[in-house]
């Protein structure tokens, strides 16, 4: 059990709150959580005619929030007449509820840790496996949740209609993100753009794999293979943070533009992509302001390879 914050940043490892729901462990990044609630169903203000996942709304702090019952999202099955536990979370700029039975505890662990799960479907809600004590405990992404419940919350195609398409095939991004469905969005979003040179990793440590060996081999012309690198935070294997650190402490690929793109980016935590070398900063659903960091980056550079 981790009795102090985990504050610096890249270092490989986060903390975790471990939870249950029926006979079953979960976790999710101590870094969501604003506050754990205890909470009567007499106090849920049911909404008509709303989606089934969302249990109804709730007072934190003089602010309505909406609850959603996890119990439902993952095995159809109500737990709103029970309620008890509640974890209020802040992410894509938004802040949301989820019912859960029981808090078991706060636990420091590494990313190397989080195994990637077997089913790496776009529909999975696991991101990754974490075996402690004997049992497996699953990290869920919070993110697909809500977003299957309500798809504007999260990056969709229709962010981009206000950015001008023109050919930008010439310019070659590599992009790390452990979700299915955030790599098909950005693959759609970006194809929209124009951008088609895209090539995709499902975890920090692979992308980094991929840089070394172009810099082993090019040198300071890696750039012929890969001009920016959009890299998420959370993510099994190796974190966007220390992705990000360990690229900026590499004589050769530190050149190489780095943008977070994190459900994570809010003003509280913008410091920690700071304070590892980061170039710029964008929370998930900002997928248009994304286009228009890459063209930034681009333009700034010294070769465009045609």
């Amino acid at each position: 059990m981790s009795n102090d914050i985990l504050l610096e940043s890249g270092t490989g490892e986060l903390e975790i709150i471990e939870f249950v729901i029926g006979d079953k462990h979960y976790a999710i990044n101590v870094i969501k959580v604003k506050e754990i609630l205890d909470v009567q169903s007499s106090t849920v203000t049911k909404l008509p005619e709303s989606h089934p996942s969302i249990a109804g709304l709730i007072l934190s702090r003089n602010a309505i929030l909406t609850l959603v019952d996890l119990k439902y999202v993952l095995d159809k099955q109500s737990k709103t007449d029970t309620l008890s536990k509640v974890i209020v979370c802040e992410f894509n700029k938004i802040k949301v509820a989820f019912s859960i039975d029981d808090i078991v505890g706060v636990h420091r662990i590494k990313w190397n840790e989080i195994l990637k799960p077997d089913d790496i479907s776009v529909n999975s809600l696991v991101v990754g496996n974490i075996i402690m004590d004997e049992k497996i405990i699953l990290m869920l992404d919070f993110e697909k949740i809500v977003t299957d419940i309500n798809p504007s919350t999260g990056i969709n195609t229709d962010r981009i209609v206000n950015v001008d398409y023109k050919d930008r095939g010439n310019i070659k991004i590599f992009l790390a993100d452990d979700s299915p469905l955030i790599r098909r969005l950005l693959s759609d979003t970006l194809t929209k753009a124009g951008f088609t040179s895209l090539k995709f990793f499902d975890d920090g440590k692979q992308a980094l794999d991929c840089l070394n060996k172009i810099a082993e081999n090019k040198k300071d012309r890696f750039i012929e293979d890969v001009q920016v690198l959009i890299t998420d935070i959370e993510m099994p294997q190796m974190d966007g943070l220390t992705l990000t650190r360990t690229i900026k402490e590499n004589p050769i690929l530190s050149k190489l533009p780095v943008i977070i793109f994190s459900s994570l980016i809010t003003d509280n935590l913008r410091h920690k992509g700071d304070s590892v070398g980061a170039n710029a900063q964008l929370s998930k659903p900002e997928v248009e302001q994304l286009v228009d960091m890459i063209d930034k980056f681009i333009d700034e550079s010294v070769i465009v390879p045609q």
